[in-house]
């Protein structure tokens, strides 16, 4: 086990122990110079004898948290491979599991566990409608945290996997029984989406009712069974949600949403209780009361209707792009936008998965459809309401206008308008590496009408600064990109960087940029492209080759041109091992 006060990986300092499995220990550690608390999940060789076989299901755990981004899941920060242990590094989620609730308060208040279960929807549909859609399994409340806000966060993926179309059953039954749907033990088929909508079911059973589906009677009643005064409405939900057959459930978070948002629009209790307090309540005295209170309440069930309609599209949105079907793909986000033009989701996913990975091109008629949606009224209303995804998306914009609009000069001049938005901005919501390089970007830009321009300033000096360039496009390479997300800008980005650097070598070598430093920078950026041959580009694989090939050209006649200069000043010719003797 760590030692309380020990350093791990020479930056995570060990506080205290939080949490024990049968397999694993919890510990809550800080880096320092961060200041910022993690949990640290250590997993011992000692004691389990099929180690090697748990190790590999929490590598493949942990590698997929890495690619998935959302509020309710936690981030994968670190993963360290020790010598006997494997230790995990990860959000530190403060509060307490939903199993804890219910053991210490019992049933929980419908309202709570409405909410909650909308959250778990949103997080689960997130999961299913990715590329590789992930089917979660083990919904149940230890596997959910209450934060202190009220919201709440899934953990634990470790009876998680990816769904394969082609696969006819799963060859492995995991999930916990009273929680994991029946064809999850074998013989009924594979666990797909529906699985997880079948679980949810069974969690939220057992926190409205508070009867725990794995112990006796092994039975979900009605929950007014258990409480008359719940609602109809819900009690419907779960029993749809439970059922034996996949094909009697909800067929996406989606429809359950929906449900879960109008779940008492089929209450006729509710119905009724609503006229017998509207006939209580006809007094002409009262009538301002009854109309305030009136517009309150249906503002409130229309704004929930709005989320929930929202919601819907998007959810469809994404599964016309999984299926690949982007017509009606941007159709949903363009309705979702309409609805909600104050939510950066559509935009963003609009933007990256429909305009942009269809094909990798972003040309004329696209924009003509974009800008359709993306009007300045809507942007206006998105930067009010959700600045963060506004200020992500501008930075999405600048880098597609920039590095895949067909028609260069425009998009350069486009791409220039969201990159100069960041940088006198600041936005505190972007990353140090995104700021950096956008603002880079952002006088890149600048400098376009310059580049091939000999005019010279008053003081001698000439009017574009090539050593400024050379800077501002070293920042770009800096850092890598995040090439598990956007692997085709990286490639772009690269390719611009080259470009750049072959076409006005001259230029920069007469800034006093010497071929030698151009030649390093060059063989780091074809060592960037190589990393990237493992991606499936489609199309886009023979640029990659000619990239490589064009790079070794570049960079064999810089060489050549160093020993000329050598030579000429009467030194040693350049040599790859040794460089300048």
């Amino acid at each position: 086990m760590l030692e309380i006060g020990s350093i791990v990986d020479g930056k995570y300092k060990i506080l205290n122990k939080i949490g024990q499995g049968g397999m694993s220990v919890v510990y809550l550690a800080m880096n320092e110079r961060a200041n910022k608390q993690w949990a640290i999940k250590e997993v011992r060789k000692d004691g389990i004898s099929n180690f090697e076989v748990v190790k590999q299901g929490l590598i493949a755990e942990t590698d997929m948290l890495k690619n998935l981004s959302h509020p309710h899941l936690p981030s994968i920060i670190d993963v360290i491979d020790g010598d006997g242990t494997f230790l995990i590094v990860m959000d530190y989620i403060e509060g307490k599991s939903l199993a804890s609730v219910l053991r210490h308060q019992g049933a929980q208040p419908e309202d709570n566990v409405i909410e909650w279960s909308k959250q778990l929807c949103d997080v689960l549909g997130y999961l299913h409608t990715r590329e590789k859609p992930i089917i979660y399994r083990d919904m149940k409340p230890a596997n959910v945290m209450l934060k202190p806000n009220g919201d709440v966060t899934l953990i634990d993926f470790g009876t998680a996997r990816e769904f394969k179309s082609s696969n006819v059953e799963d060859t492995t039954c995991l999930g916990t029984q009273g929680y994991a749907a029946p064809e999850q033990f074998g013989g009924m088929g594979q666990t797909d989406a529906r699985t997880d909508i079948y679980c949810l079911g069974a969690t939220m059973y057992h926190l409205v009712t508070g009867h725990n589906p794995a112990k006796p009677p092994y039975e979900m009643y009605p929950i007014r069974h258990w409480n008359p005064a719940l609602s109809p409405g819900l009690e419907k939900i779960i029993l749809k949600c439970t059922q034996k057959n996949p094909e009697d459930r909800y067929q996406s978070c989606a429809e359950l949403m929906y449900a879960l948002d109008h779940y008492k629009e089929d209450d006729e209790v509710v119905r009724r209780e609503y006229k017998k307090k509207m006939k209580l309540f006809l007094g002409s005295a009262i009538m301002c009361g009854i109309c305030l209170i009136a517009t309150v309440g249906f503002k409130f069930a229309s704004n929930n209707k709005k989320a929930s309609t929202y919601h819907y599209y998007i959810e469809e949105a994404r599964r016309a792009v999984n299926g690949k079907n982007y017509e009606d793909a941007w159709k949903n986000y363009e309705k979702a936008i309409e609805i909600a033009p104050e939510n950066g989701t559509a935009y963003l996913e609009a933007l990256k998965d429909v305009i942009i990975s269809d094909d990798n091109v972003f040309d004329e008629s696209e924009n003509a459809k974009l800008k359709q949606v993306f009007t300045s009224s809507n942007l206006k209303k998105l930067k009010g309401e959700d600045s963060k995804n506004y200020y992500e998306l501008c930075y999405h914009l600048g880098n597609y206008y920039y590095f895949f609009y067909t028609n260069t000069e425009v998009g350069r001049n486009a791409s220039g308008e969201y990159f100069t938005i960041i940088d006198e901005d600041n936005p505190k919501t972007l990353s140090s590496q995104e700021l950096t390089k956008a603002k880079a970007l952002a006088r890149i830009c600048g400098y376009s009408n310059q580049l091939d321009s000999n005019e010279i300033l008053p003081d001698g000096s000439r009017a574009m600064d090539f050593r400024n360039f050379w800077n501002d496009l070293n920042e770009l390479i800096a850092t890598n990109y995040d090439v598990n997300k956007d692997a085709m800008l990286a490639l772009r980005v690269y390719e611009a960087y080259y470009q750049y650097v072959t076409r006005y070598k001259d230029r920069f070598y007469a800034t006093d940029i010497d071929y030698s430093e151009m030649v390093t920078q060059l063989e780091k950026v074809k060592g960037l492209i190589e990393q990237l041959q493992s991606f499936d580009f489609g199309e886009a694989n023979s640029d990659l080759e000619n990239d490589l090939k064009t790079l070794d050209y570049h960079i064999t006649e810089m060489k050549k041109q160093m020993n000329k200069n050598l030579t000429d000043d009467g030194l040693n010719s350049y040599d790859e091992t040794s460089q300048a003797k």
